[in-house]
């Protein structure tokens, strides 16, 4: 394929395809470890997006208009974690001039999220209220859908459909046709009534019965609705200092620093700031070893983050509530960072918002607290920009320093949360300061499910093979022992 059709792909999809086995084995999986068909597949996604430039889709290539109008954008997780790419339909209307741009704006966010999430699937939502006849465009739903059955492997969990109108049922029967048998399971059907089955109202418009008050609107262009945690720079309330307390008591006492009589009787500014120190002790004393254990580590141009993608936390049952985040500095400049998230009422991160010497480590503390358990659509946002060796590293010149540095500049990385509920710790914890090996996931389980479908269908393929085998030869047989007696009966007939 590489030789014969070179010049129709774009060599960074080539070269990409050579260095990432994930990517491979997305291809690979969609097509039920068929080579053929998986060559067939990359053959013909690989045209298709270097026809498209998807490559070289970004905001500023696309006309103003296609993300003004709000049809397309990604929004929130369903039940499962997974990011919702909302299609409002009634925001949708025909026009043959204006149908190649919004097919871009289709693969502009697919390859947005796919490189900012490392091709974590997909959950595509129709959002069908309000829609009738003149909304009807079967040959963009046809593009929609391709996108994931031919072009992105692998990157569709699911279609949530809400309240289709009956005069669209014979369109759908038709769109039916072009999923195929697997992507037809992955069609829900539902209504006011049924919706939170796949995603929970807080992120359900009220429209169909939900929570979310979040109304879209261009510019800037929509993101994770990442906020900077309060926890360390907004009022704490009196059940934060009530665990603050428990948890400065703990960490004290594990480190033979200050004995419960002095706890008791020092103030609460001097235990933080002693506390403070005494991790800074500790980072110091377990990073080289803590370097060595990193299961994962996201390389960045300015950063290595560990872990890579996922923070795990424990059940309510387990209880686990902390995590570590270690930050390397890889420039010969000071890098700046701050830490934000989607559920700020939720976590402290300490710290959140500071500086990184060269080629030095820094720990980032992730904790829950106020009773709060960790969910699969809470996440992470690290930022971080290299800053002159003249500028200050202080709060005021921090402040000002992300005002005015542009967004180029800025390295963005994010990290997803992971529930165990195993009673064993799967992740690097305040107590034993060690990465352990996380329960595997169900993405994980999902592929090991597949191939060993696919192993069954192949026995049952060779199996009916065999049996086909054997039944010829039996009738083989049969054949020529009819024959053989014929021939004796002719040669006895000729004799007598």
């Amino acid at each position: 394929y590489f030789l014969d059709k070179s010049d129709k792909y774009d060599s960074r999809d080539v070269e990409r395809l050579q260095q990432d086995d994930k990517w491979v084995e997305d291809y690979l999986i969609w097509r039920h470890n068929v080579v053929d068909d998986t060559l067939k597949m990359i053959d013909e996604s690989f045209q298709w997006r270097k026809e498209y430039t998807v490559n070289d889709l970004s905001e500023s290539v696309l006309p103003k208009w296609v993300f003004e109008i709000g049809a397309l954008f990604l929004h929130g997780y369903d039940k499962e974690g997974y990011k919702l790419f909302w299609f409002k339909v009634k925001h949708h209307t025909r026009d043959p001039k204006q149908q190649l741009d919004k097919k871009k704006l289709v693969a502009f966010w697919l390859e947005h999220y796919a490189k900012r999430d490392h091709g974590k699937p997909l959950t595509v939502v129709f959002d069908m209220a309000e829609t009738g006849i003149s909304h009807i465009d079967l040959d963009f739903v046809r593009f929609f859908v391709s996108c994931f059955t031919d072009y992105y492997p692998n990157f569709l969990t699911k279609i949530v459909i809400f309240e289709m109108p009956w005069i669209m049922n014979a369109a759908f029967k038709i769109v039916k046709g072009w999923l195929g048998p697997d992507a037809i399971s992955m069609l829900k059907f539902t209504n006011k009534s049924d919706v939170q089955e796949y995603i929970s109202g807080e992120y359900l418009p009220p429209h169909m019965g939900g929570t979310d008050s979040f109304k879209y609107s261009y510019p800037p262009l929509v993101d994770d609705d990442f906020q900077t945690p309060l926890c360390e720079n907004g009022p704490i309330t009196s059940e934060d200092e009530h665990e603050s307390k428990e948890e400065i008591d703990a960490d004290t006492k594990e480190a033979g620093e200050l004995n419960e009589a002095q706890n008791l009787n020092q103030k609460k500014m001097n235990s933080i700031e002693q506390i403070s120190k005494s991790e800074e002790t500790d980072k110091t004393e377990v990073k080289p070893k803590n370097a060595k254990k990193a299961l994962t580590t996201f390389k960045g141009p300015l950063l290595h983050i560990s872990p890579a993608e996922e923070l795990y936390f424990g059940s309510k049952e387990t209880g686990e509530k902390k995590c570590l985040i270690v930050l390397t500095n890889v420039t010969k400049n000071v890098v700046a960072f701050k830490v934000r998230t989607t559920a700020p009422e939720k976590y402290r991160v300490k710290p959140s918002n500071s500086s990184c010497e060269p080629g030095t480590s820094l720990d980032i503390i992730v904790s829950l607290h106020g009773g709060f358990a960790a969910s699969l659509q809470d996440r992470f946002l690290i930022m971080a920009a290299e800053m002159d060796q003249s500028s200050g590293a202080g709060v005021p010149e921090l402040t000002q320093f992300w005002k005015e540095v542009p967004r180029t500049k800025v390295m963005e990385h994010r990290l997803r949360c992971h529930v165990i509920e195993s009673s064993k710790p799967s992740s690097l914890t305040l107590k034993d300061n060690a990465f352990n090996i996380p329960a595997k996931t169900n993405e994980d389980l999902h592929i090991q499910l597949t191939h060993l479908l696919q192993i069954n269908k192949r026995l049952e393929e060779q199996m009916n093979r065999c049996l086909w085998f054997q039944q010829l030869s039996v009738v083989l047989s049969l054949l020529s022992v009819t024959v053989a007696a014929f021939c004796f009966y002719l040669a006895y007939a000729q004799r007598s």
